[in-house]
């Protein structure tokens, strides 16, 4: 049902792309969006090793929400921040794409539990991070992307 890589030379281990979810904050919730049209856009990420999902908070209004409701399908992209070679302009990098189906969850302990783990991705604040549960958890929702198929690949840019 899903397409391989063209490049196979390219392509990178399921081991290397769990560890570009996990390691890297941001990146591109793609859902079929109105009147056909794609609808993309950037989103903080949670991987979860122990179910193998990955999480997102979000309102509990708007465009993706109401995308959501007609289809569940996405996609999601990540890729890495890349590096040169000294005394090269190419740019190396690493993206993971992954296709699956969004399920929304409002249950208020697990959208603490998650958005606690996706904190902790940009700062060890204890502080920040309670406040920012206590001020937020009631209108957030998490999406919980269960994956279909996930590949990864590397880029040289030459």
């Amino acid at each position: 049902m899903f397409r391989g890589l063209i490049r196979k030379k390219q392509q990178i281990t399921e081991e290397e792309c769990l560890e570009i979810l996990s390691k890297e904050t941001r990146g591109v919730l793609s859902v079929n969006g109105d009147c056909g049209y794609p609808y993309g856009m950037p989103m903080n990420h949670f991987y979860n090793p122990e179910d193998g999902c990955i999480y997102f908070h979000c309102s509990k209004i708007g465009h993706r929400l109401d995308s959501l409701r007609e289809s569940d399908k996405v996609s999601f992209c990540v890729y890495e921040h890349g590096y040169r070679k000294e005394g090269e302009w190419a740019l190396n990098t690493r993206s993971v794409i992954i296709f699956g189906r969004i399920e929304v969850i409002d249950d208020i302990n697990q959208v603490v539990n998650i958005t606690t783990k996706l904190c902790y991705k940009f700062t060890q604040d204890e502080k920040y991070i309670q406040k920012e549960i206590q001020t937020g958890a009631k209108a957030t929702l998490l999406l919980k992307l269960i994956p279909e198929h996930m590949c990864g690949k590397r880029v040289e840019e030459s």
